[in-house]
């Protein structure tokens, strides 16, 4: 008879019929709507990039199972979902080598390399975008292609230009592949949310937070015009809905959650406002998810029976 070893821990148990593969899943029709919207508005180029992604990324993950005779995850659609997301922080004119390449790095170095999924300490998709955005700072700011030139919305809003917000929240505007339409990142997150994967505490803490600061610290005051600009343009819906939302990379405690979006609001304001660029939110959400062990310490309940005094924790009499 063969042993087995079992995991016991106490109640309760929640009983779930979803699994990784099934969140995954969802996630990926979710992000249809803008994957869609970004190869219509840019042209069948971005669906290579977005392609080339996701097959490079479950190639990796694959041949890295396979050479170390390790038990295949590809299954688990991650890898998937990895690539896709980067292929949609990308603009349509990279080299489609230097995509792959992003890809590589986001699942080899960020993920496998920390033990794969559940043990990576920051999102894959963003790591392998910051990666490229250092390596090839050209390339990856190059937004041209034959149906949009000129800055982003947010590069001519920072420059002290105006922008058709009406475009931005369509998507009709120049940008990365799957950043430009509100609408249709709006569209996906709201799938998520009544499929139960998602909940608002992240992205309304976020959105939230990131308003407040511009307000206050954007030099127009009280300007629906410019918030709503900022609010529409860039990578920040589609950061608060389909990345600071990772199960891995968030905090698990609620108050720790609330807490993450309000940090990344804030840094997201500080970069855009305050930085020499127009974007920010890749960077506070990798600075956010360094965090989470930090937040979530100081956030987690104290059990009952227990309280805290003077930072450490004693037991009632």
């Amino acid at each position: 008879m063969s042993e087995q070893t079992y995991k016991v821990s106490s109640n309760p148990h929640i009983r779930s019929k979803e699994n990784t593969t099934f969140i995954m899943l969802m996630v990926i029709v979710a992000l249809l709507p803008t994957t869609v919207f970004g190869i219509w508005n840019f042209g069948l180029r971005a669906g290579l990039v977005v392609l080339t992604c996701i097959v490079t990324a479950v190639l990796t993950e694959f041949l890295f199972d396979l050479l170390l005779h390790k038990k295949q995850t590809v299954k688990d659609l991650s890898a998937v979902v990895t690539g896709l997301l980067l292929g949609l922080n990308l603009p349509a004119g990279i080299p489609l080598w230097m995509a792959a390449f992003g890809a590589f790095f986001a699942i080899l170095v960020v993920k496998l390399l920390f033990g794969g999924l559940g043990q990576n300490f920051m999102n894959p998709a963003l790591g392998g975008r910051c990666f490229l955005i250092i390596s090839f700072p050209t390339a990856m700011t190059a937004f041209a292609t034959d149906a949009y030139t000129g800055a982003t919305p947010l590069a001519v809003l920072k420059s002290g230009g105006s922008v058709n917000v009406m475009d931005m929240i369509i998507g009709r505007t120049s940008g990365t592949i799957g950043e430009t339409s509100m609408i249709a990142i709006v569209a996906g997150a709201c799938f998520l949310i009544l499929m139960g994967i998602i909940d608002l505490k992240i992205p309304a803490s976020y959105i939230l937070s990131f308003a407040v600061f511009v307000t206050i610290f954007g030099g127009h005051g009280w300007d629906p015009a410019y918030l709503s600009a900022h609010l529409a343009g860039g990578g920040l819906m589609l950061g608060a809905f389909f990345m600071a939302t990772d199960y891995v990379t968030r905090p698990i405690t609620p108050m720790g959650q609330v807490l993450f979006g309000i940090f990344l609001g804030v840094m997201t304001g500080i970069f855009r406002i305050f930085g020499p660029g127009a974007e920010g939110v890749s960077y506070a959400i990798i600075l956010g998810n360094l965090l989470v062990p930090l937040i979530e310490r100081i956030t987690v309940p104290t059990p009952f029976g227990y309280a805290r005094k003077k930072g450490k924790e004693e037991k009632k009499a």
